[in-house]
Order: structure tokens, then C-alpha cells, then sequence
């Protein structure tokens, strides 16, 4: 196992709470990870942009994990099409603190996202490691799945995710599906593409006292709860929620006093452009005395708000796995989703929950309308208990450190084959 692993997450830290800004699932995903790596002996230092004055340089995320705080343009948060232009400023913070080490502290550089691995290419380049990159999310993929008025991703981001696919020693996709787009949108080499999904802690997430947890929120009994947790932006389509909620209403299927919808979340993305929007469009449907808005929830709390719904949606338009899904699933609560990207991987359709090709309200309403009754719910939940015991993040950590070791032994064949060569 390497000694020690440098993580490169430029454009959002593992300390910040996901749901809203930047941070989301892959931010889980490196805290999670890292925090097991560590626990098995692997010390990880994750390289992240400060975005305040008041940060430390260093701070510890779990034991055998710092977080380090780089300066990297003004301590405030940018957007991330800002970013790029900071990526020397960030490069630079990266090198100067393994140079204060002897050659060779790291072992590996694990970039996530594309920003990342434009840092992560020289700093492999420069160290002598191998570099193990997770995408999270893909340009491509994202550009031929755009919701209503979204903004595409630049050429400038599809160009740069193109050099880090061809420069990284290894290349970690969260389903076969984001394998498949790998490699037949950016020619990725086959060799290089390992299939690692993302995990679910089990331990906090799971069933438990469905009433308690509802009176806690002030929740009847009941009530027919639908939850969206997530970023509140075009891509992750919460609208698409609403618009169901107000036909299940319109059409009978529900009765409005009996109905619940919550929001838990805060505006990202495109979504920063009118922070208000979804709100208006409750009012707009004449919906807004059955949703319910709340921020972002983390820890505990957020356990409460799955175990609280009876559904939980995942309508987005791209998602490269799904976390929301398979947390919802592990506390019992069945989810409906959209049939795109992970989300079949994520979701057992008929077993754990319900897929939904496409965006039609009608479509929606009638997959969550489905679910009103109690006993069309309860064979889901139990299959959802069972679908989600599948994924953990220990599973997910032993296959990172396997692929970090592949990424080292093929570094170290390269290097042999060019010293004979020579």
C-alpha cells in the first residue's frame, strides 16, 4: 500500500457541507475514502483552494487526513469557469509543499474532477508518481443532456478533460456506464479504466423510527412525504419534482392536505442565477403550502430527512452515480429516478425503486402516484435495505488502493522499458 497519497480537489473541499455551492457527492466521496485509506495505514493530504482568510493552512479532516488550504486567486469562493485561471497560482502551493519534504513523500496523486487533473498531470510529472484520476462528471455527457436553459460546459473544460484522459496512468469510473463514455468519447485506453462505485455508510444510514423521525420535522404521521435532496440547479431538475406534485394533486391521485414535498438544498451552479426560482415555481403551481424548503443537511440529520420520506426523486438530467439514491435506499426509503447515467446502477428498477425514462411531469406523477399507496411501498423499501447493502465505502476504498497499486506497477514497467530502451 503507498505511504502516503496526495488528493488534488481544487474547486471544493471535503470539509464543506454538500447540497449546496460546490460541494456534493464528491465531496463525500474523498472524505469517506481518504478517512478509510488512513485507518488502514495510508496517511492522505487533500489539496483543496482556500477560500477564506480565516482558514488554516492545515486542518485535519479524520486521523491520518489534513486538509491543506491553498491560496489560489482572492479568499473568497469563485465560479468554477474562473478557476482555470488559477490553476498555475494552485499548482505552485501544491509543489512548494512537497518541496519542503525529502523526494518521494508521496507515493500517488488521486485528482478528482478536471480541474484536479490539470494539476495532478504536472505534479506526477514533476514527483515521479503515478496519477489516478476520478472525473465525477464529464463535459460530453453532460452537453447532450442539458436541461431547459442550462448552460453548457465551455470547449475550454472538454479540451482539458481530453489531456488529463490521455495523461493519467489510471483512470477510475463510478459505473460501467461512465466507462463506456470514456472510452467512447475520449478514446480512453481500456487498460487504464477501473470500475470503482461509490459507497454508502451503512452505519448511519439505515431504517429506523420512521414517526419519530417525521415528528422531529414536524410531520404528520400520515403524511405522503416526497424528498429532493441535492444542489438546487437546472442539472439536478428538482423542478421536475414540483411539476408531479402539483399534477398528483390536480388529478386526484393525492389529496393535497395529505401531501408533503420536501426540498433540502441550496442553489448551485446556473441555479446561482436565480436563487428563487424553484420557490416562484411552487407559487406559480399553487403548491407552495405543501413544499417545504429546508437547507442543506449532513450527518445525522440527513438520515432523518430519508427516513422521514416515503419517496424519494432523483430526476436529474446527468448523474454519473447517485449518492442521494443509495443513501435514501439503505434508511428503507424507495427512490424514483431518472433512467440516466449511474442511476440504474444506483437503483434496482421494480426492486429498490423506480426508473423514469425521460422528464415528463405526466411520467413522473404517475411513477410517484404509484407509490401513494402504503403496501406498493413496502416490498420496495425492504429491496432497498437489500440493493444498498451492495455498495460501502470500505469496498470502494480497497479498490482504490488496488488501483493506485496497478497505477505504480505500470509507472515502474514504463520506466524500465525506457531505461533499456536508452
Amino acid at each position: 500500500m503507498p505511504r502516503r497519497v496526495a488528493v488534488l480537489s481544487v474547486h471544493t473541499s471535503p470539509l464543506e457541507q454538500p447540497g449546496t455551492g460546490d460541494a456534493g457527492g464528491m465531496n463525500v466521496y474523498i472524505a469517506e475514502t481518504a478517512a478509510r485509506m488512513a485507518a488502514r495505514g495510508t496517511a492522505v493530504e487533500v489539496f483543496t483552494r482556500a477560500t477564506s482568510s480565516d482558514l488554516p493552512p492545515v486542518a485535519e479532516l479524520a486521523p491520518g487526513v489534513l486538509v491543506r488550504h491553498v491560496a489560489a486567486g482572492p479568499f473568497e469562493p469563485m465560479e468554477r469557469a474562473e478557476l482555470p485561471g488559477q490553476l498555475c497560482a494552485f499548482t505552485a502551493g501544491v509543489l512548494r509543499a512537497e518541496a519542503r519534504h525529502e523526494p518521494g513523500f508521496y507515493d500517488v496523486v488521486h485528482s478528482h474532477y478536471w480541474l484536479s487533473g490539470q494539476v495532478g498531470w504536472l505534479a506526477r510529472d514533476r514527483w515521479g508518481v503515478p496519477l489516478v484520476h476520478t472525473a465525477h462528471t464529464l463535459a460530453k455527457v453532460k452537453n447532450a443532456a442539458l436541461a431547459d436553459g442550462d448552460t453548457p460546459e465551455p470547449r475550454g473544460r472538454v479540451i482539458g478533460e481530453q489531456q488529463v484522459v490521455d495523461e493519467a496512468d489510471r483512470l477510475i469510473a463510478n459505473t460501467a456506464v461512465e466507462a463506456r463514455q470514456l472510452l467512447d468519447l475520449y478514446a480512453a485506453d481500456p487498460a487504464k479504466v477501473d470500475t470503482v462505485s461509490p459507497g454508502v455508510d451503512l452505519d448511519r444510514f439505515r431504517p429506523g423510527d420512521r414517526d419519530a423521525d417525521r415528528a422531529a420535522l414536524g410531520i404528520a404521521p400520515g403524511a405522503f412525504v416526497l424528498a429532493f435532496v441535492g444542489r438546487i440547479q437546472p442539472l439536478k431538475a428538482p423542478d421536475v419534482l414540483l411539476r408531479a406534485a402539483a399534477e398528483l394533486i390536480a388529478c386526484g391521485a393525492v389529496r393535497r392536505e395529505d401531501l408533503v414535498v420536501l426540498v433540502v438544498g441550496g442553489p448551485s451552479g446556473t441555479g446561482l442565477e436565480q436563487p428563487t426560482a424553484l420557490r416562484q415555481l411552487a407559487a406559480g403551481l399553487g403548491i407552495d403550502d405543501v413544499v417545504v424548503f429546508l437547507p442543506p443537511q449532513g450527518g445525522d440529520a440527513l438520515a432523518r430527512i430519508y427516513r422521514a420520506a416515503d419517496v424519494v426523486a432523483v430526476p436529474s438530467h446527468s448523474e454519473s452515480f447517485g449518492l442521494v439514491a443509495v443513501e435514501a435506499q439503505a434508511c428503507g426509503t424507495p427512490v424514483v429516478a431518472a433512467a440516466v447515467g449511474g442511476l440504474p446502477v444506483a437503483v434496482a428498477d421494480g426492486v429498490s425503486g423506480l426508473l423514469v425514462h425521460g422528464h415528463r411531469t405526466a411520467d413522473w406523477a404517475a411513477a410517484l402516484g404509484s407509490l401513494a399507496p402504503p403496501r406498493a411501498r413496502a416490498a420496495l423499501a425492504h429491496g432497498a435495505v437489500r440493493h444498498a447493502r451492495q455498495f460501502s465505502w470500505d469496498r470502494t476504498t480497497d479498490a482504490l488502493l488496488h488501483a493506485y497499486a496497478m497505477a505504480d506497477q505500470a509507472l515502474r514497467h514504463s520506466l524500465a522499458r525506457a531505461e533499456v530502451a536508452v
